[in-house]
């Protein structure tokens, strides 16, 4: 940075104004393309800001007016002002970034309140420049930058403080008239499916299929112009209008599957089925895959109606829990959606009308379900404690897994395999079911419960042959073990992602806060309590549990991982004094 600032300084004089603010520009572009965003923030585009503004950047952006003038001050066709718009743009970009390199999670309120002053000043910069048609490229990569910065809110939970950005966005799509072209169609349709879910996500369910119809609508209106004169192939035109039409028919399907059922007077509630006996009944068979059948045409766009109509955006993986609504029909719905993707994961759906071998592929096609998916629907199925769906489509998808080579696939199976071991911790003595994995070139075997008659005797390299069934450390002791083994043993790219890996360590930590606060109160007597109480494997867990915290890089994402810390070191300091 100081050096970047003493070149400006000395060579600032020496050359012409138009060729220093353009290399000024130049540089800042660079850094920010190699995530050097607060260099190119400080000591590039609010360098070149501050020679038209004096006062504060940040105190004029709230008047379109005051913006205009201070930065302007010739007009928006002036020769300057296309460069002055990309400035503001990256500059609001890098100030995104510096926010979430220091605060990822936006867990304090100031770092949210910068995204949504950035995301103001995004819009502000949009609204003078949309009148000007030859700025549509300005538009639409404002339009990017909202949508990253708003899908980033929502994750965190900040759907209704960014939904009046993302209808923004929408609309400058379809009031700038180059972007109306079916070129830019897809992304239109990718904002509208952001502004449907936004209302989802705020319990808004109905304003969110009002707004997917009118999306609808909206492509059917381009599709019609098009028909009459278009400069694209046929097929490809028709791909991008499918794709189109696609994303607007699954935000539609996501509160008709469930609003169907609540108006039907005639509803009887259907028997549930059994995915194990489900194969010898016809395909469709239940209200909702009806309603499959007749808005998608493919496994892929049924499939990815199912995994969107599923998702609770105040649903962790864990704790796992069924839903818990206030009618009584979606529960009933829930069960015939996971069924439905089941039916599909199987192949059973397609092989009933043509011969399929493989259902499952790297990247989803007209008949096929992406790998991502079918792992997506098999930890829904776990989060929503489907546990006879959760099973067979881990074995569909787990043959899937081992039969890839890439780094990705191998992560992903391994975290499926974390949370089959996280079953019997969540729900003890429920099932029972084996499996292996490979650890360092060595085979390992392992058996999870699915159901107390069929319990078998555990082998495992990463359990202690001392621990028996119906130990109660056996599959607290095996979950850490296997995963600590995970984040120590594989390479950094096949570790399970750190969501998971924090679902894990909170998982334990719950089962062993008790008796781990029990040992941390013995004080100097300690070593007597834990020989008395045999507790000794309490404390090996909890030492396993902060390995994974240091291994896993996971100490920043929860406060309770501090206690866990804490515990351990009390534990230690009265061992010690024991």
């Amino acid at each position: 940075a100081n050096t970047l600032f003493d070149i400006w300084i000395k060579y600032k004089p020496r050359l012409p104004e138009w060729y220093y603010n353009e290399r000024l520009v130049k540089v800042g572009d660079t850094l920010a393309q190699i995530k050097e965003y607060k260099l190119a923030l400080q000591q590039c585009y609010e360098r070149y800001l501050q020679q038209f503004v004096s006062v504060n950047l940040d105190d004029v952006m709230d008047d379109v007016q005051r913006f205009k003038s201070a930065f302007f001050p010739n007009g928006v066709r002036d020769k300057n002002a296309a460069v002055m718009f990309h400035v503001l743009q990256a500059r609001n970009v890098c100030i995104y970034h510096v926010v979430c390199s220091r605060d990822r999670n936006l867990r304090h309120g100031e770092s949210l309140q910068t995204c949504l002053n950035v995301l103001t000043s995004l819009r502000l910069t949009m609204q003078v420049a949309l009148p000007q048609e030859d700025l549509c490229w300005l538009i639409y990569n404002g339009t990017i930058h909202i949508y990253t910065i708003c899908r980033h809110l929502m994750v965190m939970g900040h759907s209704a403080k960014v939904l009046e950005y993302l209808l923004w966005a929408s609309i400058c799509m379809e009031s700038s008239i180059p972007l109306l072209s079916v070129h830019y169609l897809t992304w239109r349709a990718t904002l509208y499916t952001a502004v449907s879910q936004c209302y989802f996500d705020c319990q808004a369910s109905i304003h969110g299929e009002i707004f997917a119809r009118r999306g609808l609508i909206k492509i059917d209106e381009l599709k019609q112009l098009e028909d009459i004169s278009s400069s694209l192939g046929h097929t490809e035109r028709e791909k991008i209008f499918r794709e189109a039409t696609l994303k607007m028919s699954v935000m539609i399907f996501k509160r008709a599957v469930y609003e169907s059922r609540k108006k039907s007077n005639s509803f009887r509630r259907e028997s549930k089925l059994n995915p194990r006996k489900a194969v010898n009944v016809s395909w469709p068979r239940t209200t909702t895959e009806r309603l499959l059948v007749a808005m998608f045409d493919g496994a892929a766009a049924q499939f990815l109606a199912i995994l969107e109509a599923l998702p609770d955006r105040s649903r962790n993986l864990l704790p796992s829990h069924p839903p818990v609504p206030d009618e009584v029909q979606i529960p009933e719905v829930t069960s015939e959606l996971f069924s439905a993707g089941l039916e599909i994961l199987s192949g059973n759906s397609l092989k009933k009308q043509k011969q399929l071998e493989n259902i499952f592929v790297i990247t989803a096609g007209e008949e096929r379900v992406s790998g991502d998916a079918a792992v997506k629907f098999v930890k829904l199925a776990f989060s929503y404690e489907e546990w006879n769906v959760f099973y067979s489509a881990f074995e569909f998808v787990d043959h899937f897994l081992q039969a890839q080579d890439d780094p990705t696939w191998k992560k992903a199976e391994l975290e499926l395999k974390l949370l089959t071991l996280m079953q019997p911790v969540v729900l003890p003595g429920r099932f029972e079911r084996s499996f292996s994995f490979s650890e360092g070139g060595k085979s390992k075997e392992g058996s999870i419960r699915r159901g107390s008659e069929k319990t078998k005797t555990i082998r495992s390299e990463c359990c202690s042959e001392s621990l028996k069934p119906g130990d109660p450390f056996r599959d607290l002791m095996i979950l850490a073990k296997t995963t600590f083994s995970c984040v120590s043993t594989f390479e950094q790219n096949v570790h399970p992602g750190k969501e998971i890996l924090v679902d894990v360590v909170m998982c334990l930590w719950q089962k062993c806060k008790t008796e781990l606060q029990q040992i941390q109160k013995s004080g100097s007597h300690c070593l007597e309590y834990m020989h008395k109480h045999q507790a000794y494997q309490w404390v090996h867990i909890l030492w396993i549990m902060n390995e994974i915290i240091e291994k896993s890089n996971i100490a920043d994402t929860n406060v309770m991982f501090a206690e866990i810390t804490l515990c351990l070191a009390a534990i230690l300091e009265n061992v010690a004094d024991s």
